[in-house]
């Protein structure tokens, strides 16, 4: 995997980490103020399957 890779797949670990750790777990799942976290863990799972698209992808390109 390439550093570039490596690098986002870094940042968006870190930011779901961080997002579990903010969520209020006595409020509930889907309590106003939990949503914009629950936002950032989908936005970072999202980011991390784009990521690891990408590189399959260089990987493929890279075989040719």
């Amino acid at each position: 995997m390439k550093t570039f890779y490596k690098v986002f797949l870094a940042i968006f670990i870190f930011s779901i980490a961080v997002s579990f750790y903010a969520l209020d777990w006595q409020a509930g799942f889907m309590d106003d103020e939990n949503t914009k976290f629950i936002f950032s863990i989908a936005s970072g799972i999202l980011g991390i399957i784009v990521v690891y698209i990408l590189h399959l992808w260089s990987k493929l390109a890279e075989k040719k």
